[in-house]
C-alpha cells in the first residue's frame, strides 16, 4: 500500500475514536527501518487499546498488513507496526515522559547544540 494512503487510513482511524494530538513525522531520511511515525494520545487504558485496535482493523480493511501490535496488555503505550509506518498510541503521562517527537524531529547537531547551551547556562 502507498505510504500516503496508509498514513491517511491511520490518521482517520485515530480521529474516529477521538485520538488527541495526532502527529505524523517523516523519518525517511533519519532511518531505513520505517518511513513514517504516527504518535497519538488516548485518555485511558481502554481508549489507547481501542485506538490501536481501530487502526489495525482499518488498515486491514484497506488492504494493508499489520505486522505486529505490542503493549495491548497494559494499554499505557501500544505500538502498531505497519512496516513502513509505525503507530504509537500513548497515555498523556507516558507520551510526555518519552517525548518521541523530540527524539525523531531533532537532528544530532541541533541536539548537541541544545545540550551545550543548557550546560553553559548552569
Amino acid at each position: 500500500m502507498d505510504i500516503r494512503k496508509l498514513q491517511k487510513v491511520v490518521v482517520s482511524a485515530l480521529e474516529d475514536i477521538k485520538g488527541k494530538d495526532i502527529e505524523v513525522i517523516n523519518t525517511a531520511k533519519l532511518t531505513s527501518m520505517f518511513d513514517r511515525l504516527v504518535i497519538a494520545t488516548g485518555d485511558s487504558n481502554r481508549q489507547v487499546k481501542s485506538l490501536a485496535r481501530n487502526v489495525s482493523e482499518k488498515v486491514r480493511e484497506a488492504g494493508g498488513e499489520v505486522i505486529s501490535i505490542e503493549g495491548e496488555d497494559t494499554g499505557e503505550w501500544v505500538l502498531v507496526d505497519l512496516g513502513d509506518l509505525v503507530v504509537h498510541v500513548m497515555q498523556p503521562s507516558v507520551r510526555q515522559y518519552y517525548n518521541l517527537e523530540e527524539l525523531w524531529q531533532t537532528t544530532p547537531a541541533q541536539r548537541r547544540k541544545a545540550v551545550e547551551q543548557a550546560a553553559a547556562a548552569q
